[in-house]
């Protein structure tokens, strides 16, 4: 019998893991395998086979116990992140509540296009057993369950109902993940008896298969009408989202801003694009931007928005520009390219670049424009430095990002997520190296501060085991999630989390505030149901769970508290309170939509209405 007509008997789950140690990706001339390993918790709907199937592989494919399936999750997101979509993990959840518990990450790796890959167990195929423990029957569709909730929040869904499936399903669900414009999570749903089922698959199906990710090169035509409307630009503008970072296009993106000495400013997703200091950084744009990034958007007249999905944070719902400002879209998405009737290059990002530098030619943006970006910019800077000093003022976020901003390595990675911190981060930091911010503003999800931390450190730990993995979390995002605190300990996967704790959820607080509505059931002390609000001891919890942990009274001993932390070898957490209301950063927003009351009995929300209604205006009418 040829080689090519060779068979092996392997159950369902068994083939699926013997074909996933066998992906790998070249990567800079350099073969790694495709998956670093996965997250697994297991239950009765996955440990008897898919378990067994592991076990074998345990060393290629190494398994880290989570501690909530939400959390592993994001965690396999978060290492997506860092290897820039190169390198994914799986994850394995058993049936019903604990797959259920993957969807909020499910639809977080969807909205921020990050591949994760999950196994989950299913009911039984042949439904001689219904119903089973966990299963949930929908009366008049046998078929349908808490898996099949996925299929909104996955770029890839199926159900593996015959052994034999997993020839097609598992090649598609990878070219799925990583497609530049297809890309994120993919969910394979694996019924109890099936993943035991045996089958005789071909042994080339096993073979070692070397995944290279695909560049789209643009289109000729686009590109000529890309470059001649550039070149009639007086007040052009770069968009830098975070396909740049994806594309591994940062240094084409630098380079094309300095041939044509265009301004550049980030997206929350882009971030960390360009460092600090660089003469045509112009800063973050939007809600949570700089007043020099929104200064210069709302007079540009042409703007090259490269690999954004230009979310409603990055254009201040669509008032952060002139009505008459014209867009020329680089992405590999067609679906982003083409909003708000813009000029859509539909490419990869490097490549994009470099046609449209070379049909652009000769070109330079006017002098006076770039000295207006560089003099707003640097009047940004001067806000910010106040902004993160510290002295007579009450305890903030900012006050703490400046800290850990002049202590830490320009290597070293920083997370954040929901809440306020987020903006403050976007604002206040200053970028000391490219790709190193993860601020998870796709999804706005709380609990990935920590989870996704730990995702990250696992990547960084394999490319920069020396560097550190530094983590700003909230008391509320805290308290929704910290169980990977614990994992990072049992894993060695050192990190360093400042919990600031301004008592709930003040950013909301502040909303609500903001909207003309009294403070209710945001921080603690304004919950009705609360009768005693006490604080949470931080420090005691994070020992408990096996970290160092330190609790501070100010920004100064933040700073000593940090250095000790740098020094230490396992993960630490540092507790400092900050003000609710006081020390926000209040400079850099544009306006943002929400939806405010027609008709109130109250003075304020009625007049906060009518404020925040007298902005739309200015708003940009676009598809």
């Amino acid at each position: 019998m040829s080689k090519s007509h060779e068979t092996i008997e392997l159950t369902t789950a068994q083939a699926i893991v013997r074909w996933l140690v066998n992906q790998y990706i070249e990567i800079d001339g350099t073969e790694q395998r495709l998956f670093g390993g996965g997250f697994g918790i297991f239950g009765h709907g996955n440990v008897p086979c898919l378990g067994e199937a592991l076990y074998q592989y345990r060393d290629a494919l190494p398994l880290y116990r989570g501690q909530n399936e939400q959390s592993m999750g994001m965690a396999a997101a978060a290492y997506a992140k860092y290897h820039l979509r190169q390198r994914m993990m799986f994850c394995t959840a058993s049936a019903g509540p604990g797959t259920s518990n993957l969807l909020t990450a499910s639809a977080l790796a969807h909205a921020n296009r990050l591949p994760v890959l999950m196994l989950c167990g299913d009911t039984f195929l042949t439904r001689l057993p219904d119903p089973v423990l966990q299963q949930l029957e929908n009366f008049d569709d046998p078929t349908s369950g808490v898996n099949d909730a996925f299929k909104p929040v996955t770029r890839y869904w199926d159900r593996i109902c015959h052994p034999a499936q997993v020839i097609q399903s598992l090649p598609a669900a990878i070219a799925t993940m990583l497609d530049p414009a297809d890309c994120g999570p993919a969910f394979i749903a694996m019924p109890q008896d099936v993943q035991g089922w045996t089958y005789e698959y071909p042994v080339e199906f096993f073979t070692k298969k070397i995944h290279r990710i695909r560049r789209i090169g643009p289109d000729v035509d686009e590109v000529a009408d890309a470059a001649a409307l550039l070149k009639s630009a007086k007040r052009p503008m770069i968009i830098a989202g975070g396909g740049v970072q994806y594309s591994r296009a940062v240094a084409e993106l630098t380079g094309f801003a300095e041939q044509f000495n265009i301004p550049v400013v980030e997206t929350i997703a882009g971030r960390a694009n360009m460092i600090a200091t660089h003469a045509l950084n112009t800063g973050p744009l939007g809600v949570t931007g700089s007043n020099s990034a929104n200064a210069i958007a709302e007079k540009a007249d042409v703007i090259v928005a490269v690999g954004t999905r230009l979310q409603d944070f990055t254009t201040g719902s669509w008032t952060a520009f002139s009505k008459d400002a014209q867009f020329i879209s680089i992405n590999a998405g067609r679906h982003d390219a083409g909003k708000h009737r813009s000029l859509p290059v539909v490419c990869d990002a490097k490549l994009g670049l470099q046609a449209l530098s070379d049909a652009v030619g000769d070109y330079t943006s006017p002098a006076d424009w770039t000295a207006l970006a560089s003099s707003e910019r640097t009047t940004w800077d001067k806000y910010v430095a106040l902004n993160v000093s510290h002295g007579n003022r009450p305890n903030s976020y900012a006050q703490a990002i400046g800290v850990v901003n002049e202590l830490c390595d320009p290597e070293d990675r920083v997370v954040a997520a929901a809440g306020g911190l987020p903006a403050e981060v976007t604002a206040n930091w200053r970028t000391l190296k490219t790709g190193t911010v993860d601020v998870e503003f796709g999804f706005s999800c709380m609990g990935y501060e920590i989870a996704g931390g730990w995702g990250a450190r696992i990547a960084q730990s394999e490319k920069q085991p020396n560097h550190d993995t530094i983590i700003f979390t909230g008391d509320g995002s805290y308290m929704m999630m910290n169980s990977d605190l614990y994992s990072s300990v049992l894993s060695n996967k050192k990190l360093i989390i400042l919990v600031l704790d301004n008592g709930g959820f003040a950013v909301i607080n502040k909303l609500q505030n903001g909207t003309g509505n009294e403070s209710f059931n945001n921080l603690l002390a304004d919950c009705p149901t609360i009768e005693k609000p006490f604080a949470v001891d931080f420090e005691a919890h994070a020992k408990a769970m096996g970290a160092n942990a330190e609790t501070v009274d100010t920004p100064a001993e933040l700073g000593e508290a940090f250095k000790r932390a740098k020094a230490a070898t396992k993960t630490t957490v540092l507790v400092m309170k900050v003000d609710a209301f006081e020390g926000w950063t209040t400079e850099g927003h544009t306006w943002w939509e929400v939806g405010t009351p027609q008709v109130t009995d109250s003075e304020k929300v009625r007049a906060a209405h009518q404020e925040w209604e007298s902005s739309r205006e200015r708003q940009r009418r676009g598809v």
